[in-house]
């Protein structure tokens, strides 16, 4: 049976719980043990599926079409272990089973209640698809005191009385908070969250401590006095030059060491981070840079693009470059008055048009669309942004109208909505104008690529391969005929030939649009070839201009 990590964090949010998961998860998967990290989010939504961006971020969606936390991504990407549904749950997704049960009577008549049945599905989901895995680390979204978290918390204290001994611990992550006035550190926070976690009945065994100045031994054994740990269970956490950084950061502080402590185990061979060490490398020792603008709706709040930064960084560490990303709002770039447009993409070395939803911003996505083409700026346009590139070549085409049914009635839909298509599971459905969640063409999904076309060469000569995907509309292959005339050929189907997947233009120095999210496969130590090849080409058109 697997060993168990509960993480919770306290005293303020955004600590970088997840981070912390996913490095933990890498120094002890260098170490040769088989690791899995699962998510537990106390909201009561069925899954981020629904929620803004500016909300929550980024929606990840694994393999298997869950719609989870942007933290599965930090997993995935530092460990190289896909996730799935089995890997993340809410409290509303708990709450939504236990109540389907209830309707249906399998309860036989017993009162309904958060302990024992909201608890024990949260147990049960913990215990589930241990697989023969050596860990499994639990992070509980939120900070300790929320009362959404309670269940969750009751839960872990449960699971720590009823598992074996050494086969849970517990790291709690706080914060030590700099007091600028005063010129000192303050321990004083650590200590009431650890105290508020112990009233719960849960007592952590090792400290991980957020801070922006070195912790002074003084402060780690007072510390450790005042929350009833080791003080080598005091693990200072300070800022990071890079996330990638991280996982070497914690092993020097002895963070795998400490953990393996408290499971008793002694035996552990040392770490291998040559991969790490290779990242690490690669990111701060540039030998060159490039400019990528990323013209979309959601710029505002970096974390809505969580993974496509990661995907961008990793390109350039494929070609040993620094990647400077430019946010721009698409926005900006609607209206009659082209200066704008060259003001701020004229500059660039690429031009990436990313995913999103509605019809706001469209017109200057597509104006950016437009600016790559007759400029011969590498373009890569993702989910939306592929579909921008096939309704501007549309335009280009003579097709005025060409537009979207998802900005509205069009006469010329070159993209629409699909109500049927096929997945493992046999023929999917939907309705138009029905409920939001669950209801998009989600997960991995096969496409066949056309032999001798960039895209294949790209992904090294494959006919065939599988890539996730999170999008209500496709491109109209009613279309294909005109657009092909027009230069846009299409490189990748679905592989019963009616869904378009991959678009390029072969008279273009780098011009690929893609109905698939490729970022949400790309990792540090083995980046997509969608990006790399991406970034090679705004590297060679940095020597151009």
């Amino acid at each position: 049976m697997a060993r168990f990590i509960f993480i919770t964090g306290g005293v303020v949010s955004s600590l970088g719980k997840g981070l912390m998961a996913a490095s933990l998860a890498a120094l002890l998967q260098a170490r040769g043990y088989k690791v899995r990290i699962r998510k537990f989010d106390p909201y009561l939504n069925v899954d981020p599926g629904t929620m803004s961006p500016y909300q929550h971020g980024e929606v990840y969606v694994t393999d298997d079409g869950a719609e989870t936390d942007l933290d599965l991504g930090h997993y995935e990407r530092f460990t190289g272990v896909s996730a799935s549904q089995a890997d993340n749950i809410t409290s509303g997704r708990v709450y939504r089973d236990i109540i389907a049960k209830e309707r249906r009577g399998d309860y036989l008549g017993a009162t309904v209640q958060v302990i024992p049945h909201v608890t024990d599905a949260i147990k049960e989901f913990a215990l589930a698809d241990q697989g023969d895995n050596d860990f499994i680390l639990c992070e509980i979204g939120g900070t300790v005191g929320d009362i959404e978290s309670l269940p969750f918390m009751e839960a872990i204290r449960q699971l720590r009385n009823e598992l074996e001994p050494f086969q849970t611990v517990s790291v709690h992550v706080t914060l030590v908070p700099y007091i600028k006035a005063a010129g000192e550190l303050k321990t004083k926070p650590t200590q009431h969250s650890v105290r508020e976690l112990a009233a719960l009945g849960i007592k952590p065994d090792i400290l991980l401590c957020r801070a922006e100045h070195p912790i002074p031994e003084s402060d780690r054994r007072k510390i450790a006095q005042f929350c009833n740990v080791r003080p080598e269970a005091v693990i200072p956490a300070l800022d990071a030059p890079s996330i990638y950084s991280v996982p070497e950061q914690y092993h020097a502080e002895g963070l795998d060491r400490e953990v393996l402590r408290a499971f008793g185990i002694s035996d552990a061979p040392e770490p291998d981070l040559a991969a790490w060490k290779d990242v690490t490398e690669r990111h701060f020792n540039p030998e060159g840079e490039v400019t990528i603008a990323v013209v979309g709706k959601y710029v505002g709040l970096p974390d809505a693009y969580k993974s496509l930064n990661e995907a961008l960084i990793h390109g350039g560490l494929a070609n040993r470059v620094k990647v400077n990303i430019r946010w721009i709002d698409a926005e900006i770039f609607e209206g009659d008055d082209d200066s704008q447009i060259i003001a701020q993409l004229e500059p660039m070395h690429g031009i990436l048009v990313p995913g999103g939803f509605g019809e706001r911003g469209s017109e200057g996505k597509i104006a950016s669309v437009r600016f790559a083409r007759t400029r011969n700026v590498p373009f890569f346009g993702i989910c939306l942004g592929m579909q921008m590139a096939c309704i501007e070549g549309a335009r280009a085409a003579g097709i005025a109208n060409a537009s979207s049914t998802e900005f509205g009635p069009t006469e010329a839909p070159v993209v629409g909505i699909i109500t049927e298509w096929m997945s493992k599971e046999g023929i999917q459905q939907r309705e138009e104008g029905g409920d939001l969640g669950g209801t998009m063409r989600l997960g991995a999904y096969p496409a066949r690529l056309s032999p001798n076309s960039h895209t294949s060469q790209i992904y090294g000569g494959a006919e065939l391969i599988s890539e996730r995907h999170r999008h209500r509309y496709e491109v109209n292959s009613a279309y294909i005929e005109p657009l092909e005339k027009q230069g846009l050929i299409f490189a990748g189907m679905s592989p019963d030939g009616l869904l378009p997947e991959i678009v390029e233009r072969p008279d273009h120095p780098w011009f690929v649009g893609v109905q698939f999210h490729p970022e949400l496969k790309s990792r540090p130590f083995d980046p997509h070839p969608l990006f790399a090849g991406f970034i090679a080409a705004a590297l060679e058109q940095s020597r151009l201009v």
